[in-house]
């Protein structure tokens, strides 16, 4: 991995140097760093535009090649399918908070909110109108990708409940319960839960010993199963205007 690390960055520079980029415009994203580049999706996307371009210049990388790199870093949490409508959590980005100077023994110290995660949960063959996705009762803002009956949303959620963050007062939103709900019939079709911690109340003593042992224990915290029963009414999803691909379980 380090070594495919090292051919990107050296065919970058190559390619810089024989092609200086010199667009004539740069891209304002704004709000999108932190909504839409934050989602594996689309992380992945981006690459394979550097990947392409790249080979249109005369270093033919290929992005297999990165594919180690994209499960290490957005490690998927499990998977569900249900009337066709399969369901998959990974991993993503979520930028932490720096909080402000505090006493401590010997000087001052600043605390990082290290509370918040983040997930993304791809959706393939969804019917937008009649199925939604639902995460804890809410109905994910699902966006398009593309390709026919295939969406992508990110759920942000607070993770641990430390001593020192943003917003003390909001609890732990964990588990996280996924549902595809008919909205014609109101009712959940089934669904999944997610654990931040073992939800046995297990709490490990060493680090994993390898991506194996990893593996393991993240999977223990899945569980296809626990959906909403009885009738489930569910509110359309309202995005936000700076965060639409982003359902933040802090906001009311």
């Amino acid at each position: 991995m380090s070594l495919t690390q090292q051919l990107l960055l050296r065919a970058l520079v190559a390619r810089f140097w024989k092609t200086p980029y010199a667009p004539p415009r740069l891209a304002r994203w704004g709000t999108e760093l932190h909504d839409r580049f934050l989602l594996p999706f689309f992380v992945w996307q981006d690459l394979e535009d550097v990947i392409a371009e790249l080979a249109a210049e005369g270093y033919p990388l290929q992005k297999a090649w990165f594919t180690p790199h994209f499960e290490f870093r957005f490690p998927k949490y499990g998977d569900y399918a249900a009337r066709s409508v399969d369901l998959e959590l990974r991993g993503a980005l979520e930028p932490w908070n720096v909080m402000g100077e505090d006493a401590a023994a010997g000087g001052t110290a600043r605390y990082v909110d290290s509370s918040l995660e983040r997930l993304q949960v791809a959706v393939t063959g969804l019917a937008p109108d009649r199925y939604v996705v639902a995460c804890n009762g809410r109905a994910l803002p699902l966006q398009p990708t593309g390709r026919v009956g295939e969406f992508v949303a990110g759920v942000r959620y607070r993770a641990w409940q430390p001593p020192r963050c943003l917003h003390p007062h909001i609890g732990v939103h964990s588990p996280l319960t996924f549902d595809v709900v008919d909205t014609w019939m109101n009712k959940s079709l089934g669904g999944c839960q997610y654990h931040v911690t073992h939800p046995g109340g297990l709490s490990f003593v060493e680090l994993p010993v390898n991506a194996f042992a990893a593996e393991g224990r993240r999977l223990a915290r899945f569980f296809r199963m626990g959906h909403t029963p009885g009738r489930v009414e569910v509110a359309p999803p309202s995005p936000s205007a700076d965060f639409p691909f982003t359902l933040d379980l802090r906001k009311p």
